[in-house]
């Protein structure tokens, strides 16, 4: 009789609040031993970031979920998540290399960055390598005095994913950097839009120049007035327009703040608005940069 009494007592079905409490604990234990594993992981290995902008079209569509590399360039005070970065390498701002395990980056490469006037995450392109001279000419790319090649691929139409909504006609190029491996494919409105004529960067040690894909809806490394001494001679209504919401232009962007090459669209929450004569990009699963 005791032994059946035990067994009873043994299997007596939980309670509501024994399971709530079961439940909590099970969360706890779980974030417990994950949590670590996944701080290491994405403050060394890889992390996630999302696109929130058409600034990079083609290559990333609003919504895409991005592999970044957080050791392709080494480690910095920007790399590590929620600030730590600076209690191991030191938070000097006054040298632009400060970094851990530091290689120079590639023109072509796709980088996530820390704005260098705020506390933005950003994603753009790398076009000018420290020593280079960068310049827009009538909506042609000069990089060392000499015209960067494109190839028109095709003319096509879409709608334009901020508030407006409105249906745009673009022209869609393929072009190659010097020392790039292979091309990428760039968008342009016309060669008659903002910023595309810009005064002459010479990019400066420690340094690289940014630029979106998308050239004609993009705010990047082309703006004038993220160049201390240059806006003055050069504002950006020069550029035909200015900083949206008057936030600091990106200018030159320090090797210490980069945060990681992006390498592949692991998935994407893209949502397009059909439109007549519009199209939408293609699904994009696992999809190297």
């Amino acid at each position: 009789m005791a032994n059946d009494t035990t067994t009873e007592q043994a299997t007596e079905p939980k309670t509501w609040v024994q399971k709530i409490v079961h439940e909590i604990r099970e969360t706890v234990f779980t974030i417990a031993v994950f949590l670590p594993f996944w701080l290491v992981f994405s403050t060394f290995v890889y992390e996630l970031r999302s696109i929130p902008s058409e600034s990079m079209v083609p290559a990333l569509q609003v919504g895409d979920r991005v592999a970044v590399s957080k050791f392709a360039y080494g480690y910095n005070r920007h790399s590590a998540p929620f600030g730590v970065g600076a209690w191991f390498i030191g938070d000097d701002a006054s040298d632009p290399s400060n970094r851990v395990m530091g290689s120079t980056p590639r023109r072509g490469d796709v980088i996530v960055f820390q704005h260098p006037s705020s506390n933005k995450v950003m994603i753009k392109r790398i076009v000018g390598l420290p020593g280079d001279t960068v310049q827009y000419r009538d909506g042609l790319l000069f990089l060392n005095g000499e015209e960067v090649k494109r190839e028109l691929v095709r003319t096509f139409s879409y709608v334009q994913g901020d508030s407006s909504r409105m249906l745009r006609t673009a022209a869609e190029y393929r072009e190659s950097l010097p020392g790039e491996d292979g091309t990428h494919l760039i968008h342009e409105f016309s060669d008659n839009e903002c910023l595309d004529r810009t005064p002459i960067f010479r990019v400066p040690e420690g340094h690289v120049f940014m630029m979106g894909d998308n050239r004609d809806n993009s705010e990047d490394s082309r703006a004038s007035s993220g160049h201390p001494g240059m806006a003055a001679a050069f504002p950006d209504a020069w550029n035909c327009r200015a900083i949206s919401g008057g936030e600091p232009a990106i200018g030159f962007v320090p090797f210490d703040h980069l945060i990681g090459r992006a390498e592949t669209v692991l998935f994407s929450l893209y949502s397009c608005r059909r439109a007549e004569g519009a199209e939408c990009a293609a699904p994009r699963l696992w999809r190297a940069l």
